[in-house]
């Protein structure tokens, strides 16, 4: 597989052009109230699209701010991101996606994310800083049939801006609260005249981290990140087009740590929860208030991570058809250190898993061109991909009374006994996968249209998994080595899975009229079987349960009915979608909590549903306003979780399982919106002429909660968030504007951890304070 991949990709690299399906990735094109988009694998009006798809030009990003998709989510709330750290990073649309909780290599995301139509494989590159983005396409609902990898839930497309044949650039900086410093600039151009064009650009982020370290009196949680992407557009004839493009990423921040939240009692003995082990220690928080942004943490943070690739989208315009290439090298490096018990405690004194990323990817599509009776697309995939992970977990003087307890049976515990106690682990998994699909539209009237997809998915995996204890209080008492072995022994496995499925999806949408189109599609997507990469549950011998090692397969039914219009010649839009979605086998990542009671492990859960609906809506009532609001409901739920982790209110010991079918889905707000306005007039200021605008959005999120067993304790409360912006475009081309970032000073809260161990201990990050600056942009 990995020989077939160098030799597709190679051959793409020297092949002459071959042009992205009728766009490629080409611009967001605009005409009036016109908005084109490549969602289908063609150049279509959003409008037409029988897709619930929400579309951000890079006008918009740059207007609101957005330099990232974590910012993105409060843009568009049907997309959000729960994340720790970027590894830990659970990217969902609808409430799908993937699972809250320790991210494990062996389970695949939901939602694919895709760069120029690049599949990226590993959840962090969502954190990137987007530079110089032509716009974000987000596909809610399964699309298996032509985005095929990892889209059960949806897929999110990022479009970047393509090289130029007329010399362009930019340049912009920010200053602002908390030492912010931002900068960006783009530089396109020819390089040789109708032939060769060029482009670069790039960006940096520093800001100063916004907690308080009270034990090492340092600033914690800082931006610290870089990007650059290069591209080489070339057209040797009108027919053939070749593009090649690079990109590097680093991010280097001193992060992530968690600040105390709260205290929730289990049905535990005293001596093992909480309140009772900090007093014993003479322990209290940095803070009993988040809002304080004040932590004690005394182990190194770090969450450096390294993203880069190169690429080859080569099309090729026979006339009767297109045929597109498109060629990926990948590699993710991933360097973390943390203090996973968030005290100044030496409970766990280091938490480092540094891993390795390398993907190849190869697709050839061939798609009709013109307007026919039928539209088709067919195409070919291959995917291959390595993750090595070699990692360090060590445990202190206060981690035998915090993790076990003063008792085990009727021996004694040493206080010693898990001090320098280390865990070494060594994972590498593989996988190969291949796919062919083909997607058809039949124009069966002028206003009929029947869309069919298929798609075939064969996946091979595997996974080796070796862990070694050592260290920590050498002692011959049985009942405390089985103690030591309850926190990590020594063991080692292998395990491999070969699955092959197919996704279909079927859809119809009829034109009322030229701006009323309604749609209806039942689709089904497929997400392939997993491995356990981070250790299984061991029986009593210490021997891995092997049956917990591989995942079925996660199969998700969807059907939707939706509608799109326009009036009011075109000023006005308004877009409708109600879903409804079954998950049998849902991927969850679930703790652990009996022999080997720190480990996260991945489960399959009997069935999941969400329903729903969403709207979209933009009117432009004057030529110089426009208004936008979105608002979605989503309703998800464990349908049946028979044999799930119990919430920390309702352990009594540390393997205890209850039934939570009927319990909400975790990661879910039932409600979520956002609601904004641009408004510009023309404002002469000296010599200069131009507009002047004041711009402002609001989004909303109600309570969801951020644990897999739905505790309680994990409820995160809704929010509301709002920007505002106040600038001015002169007409040479230069911009400045103010900026406040959540103005109001909302506090909210992005994730709730309960702490390892379950002590009861429930940490949490808040969200960004207010933070106010000016931006200054010029194009040229």
């Amino acid at each position: 597989m990995r020989n077939l991949l160098l030799a597709t990709t190679a051959l793409a690299f020297a092949l002459p052009a071959l042009p992205a399906l009728a766009a490629g990735g080409g611009q967001v094109v605009e005409t009036g109230d016109t908005v084109v988009v490549n969602a289908r694998r063609r150049s279509e009006n959003v409008q037409d699209v029988p897709v619930s798809i929400a579309v951000v030009g890079g006008e918009q990003l740059n207007r609101f701010g957005i330099s990232n998709v974590d910012q993105l989510q409060r843009y568009q709330p049907s997309i959000q991101l729960i994340t720790s750290n970027p590894r830990n990073t659970a990217t969902t649309i609808r409430g799908l996606g993937s699972t809250i909780g320790l991210t494990n290599d062996g389970l695949e995301q939901g939602v694919g994310i895709y760069v120029d139509e690049v599949f990226f494989a590993r959840p962090g590159s969502a954190l990137v800083d987007l530079v110089d983005i032509d716009r974000i396409e987000i596909l809610r609902g399964p699309q298996g049939t032509l985005f095929g990898k990892n889209t059960t839930a949806g897929a999110l497309s990022i479009v970047t801006r393509e090289p130029t044949f007329t010399p362009e650039g930019s340049l912009e900086g920010t200053i602002g609260s908390e030492n912010f410093v931002q900068v960006k600039g783009v530089l396109s151009g020819p390089l040789v005249d109708g032939k060769l064009a060029g482009r670069v650009a790039f960006g940096a982020t520093r800001r100063d981290g916004l907690y308080e370290n009270v034990t090492t009196h340092t600033k914690q949680n800082d931006l610290n990140s870089h990007v650059v992407r290069g591209q080489l557009l070339f057209t040797p004839t009108d027919t053939l087009k070749i593009k090649l493009s690079a990109d590097y990423a680093l991010s280097d921040p001193e992060a992530n740590t968690q600040a105390f939240v709260r205290y929730g009692q289990t049905l535990r003995n005293a001596n093992r929860q909480y309140p009772y082990l900090a007093a014993y220690y003479g322990y209290t928080p940095a803070s009993t208030n988040p809002y304080d942004f004040k932590v004690d943490v005394n182990g190194e943070i770090q969450a450096k991570q390294r993203v880069k690739g190169v690429a080859a989208n080569v099309n090729w315009d026979l006339g009767w058809a297109t045929f597109t290439s498109i060629s990926s090298y990948r590699l993710w490096n991933w360097w973390p250190q943390n203090d996973r018990d968030y005290t100044a405690l030496s409970i766990r004194t280091r938490s480092s898993n540094p891993s390795e990323q390398r993907q190849l990817s190869q697709e050839f599509r061939l798609a009709s061109n013109g307007e026919k009776n039928i539209d088709w697309v067919v195409g070919l995939y291959a995917f291959t991909q390595r993750v090595e992970t070699n990692g360090t977990e060590q445990w202190g003087i206060h981690a035998a009374r915090w993790l076990i307890g003063e008792t085990t049976g009727s021996t004694p515990v040493p206080e010693n006994l898990l001090d320098g106690y280390t865990q070494s682990i060594h994972a590498v998994s593989r996988t190969d996968s291949y796919a062919a699909f083909g997607q058809l539209t039949w124009h069966a009237t002028e206003k009929l249209d029947v869309t069919a997809g298929l798609r075939y998915t064969s996946e091979d995996k595997s996974q080796v998994y070796q862990q070694v204890a050592s260290g920590g209080l050498a002692t011959t008492n049985a009942a405390l080595i089985s103690a030591k072995n309850g926190i990590s022994r020594t063991y080692s496995y292998y395990a491999d899975l070969s699955d092959s499925s197919p996704s279909g999806l079927l859809s119809v949408s009829y034109e009322i009229n030229p701006d009323l189109r309604i749609y209806a599609s039942t689709s089904k997507g497929y997400k392939s079987g997993g491995i356990n990469a981070a250790g299984i549950p061991t029986d009593s011998a210490g021997n891995p349960i092997l049956a917990s090692a591989v995942l079925r397969p996660e199969e998700v039914t969807s059907t939707e009915i939706g509608l799109k219009s326009q009036f009011w010649g075109k000023r006005g839009t308004f877009n409708l979608a109600a879903y409804s979605s079954d998950i049998e086998d849902y991927q969850a990542n679930v703790i652990d909590s009996g022999l080997g009671s720190l480990r996260g492990y991945l489960a399959n859960v009997e069935k999941v549903e969400v329903r729903g609906a969403e709207i979209d809506a933009r009117v432009r009532p004057l030529d110089n306003l426009t208004i936008f609001g979105t608002l979605s409901y989503t309703d998800g739920k464990y349908a049946s979780f028979k044999n799930g982790p119990a919430p920390l209110e309702l352990q009594a010991s540390g393997n205890s399982v209850v039934d939570l079918s009927g319990k909400e889905l975790p990661g879910v707000s039932k409600w979520a919106g956002s609601f904004g306005f641009d408004y510009g007039w023309d404002q002469n200021i000296g010599q200069l002429t131009g507009q002047a605008y004041l711009s402002a959005d609001t989004s909303f999120r109600s309570e969801w909660n951020s644990d897999a067993s739905v505790s309680k304790y994990a409820v995160i409360e809704g929010s509301t968030v709002t920007n505002l912006r106040l600038g001015y475009r002169a007409s040479g081309g230069t911009e400045a504007f103010l900026w406040v970032k959540n103005a109001f000073d909302e506090e909210y809260l992005t994730i709730l951890t309960i702490q390892q161990g379950n002590s009861g201990a429930i940490f949490g990050q808040p969200g960004d304070p207010r933070t106010f600056g000016v931006t200054v942009r010029r194009k040229f």
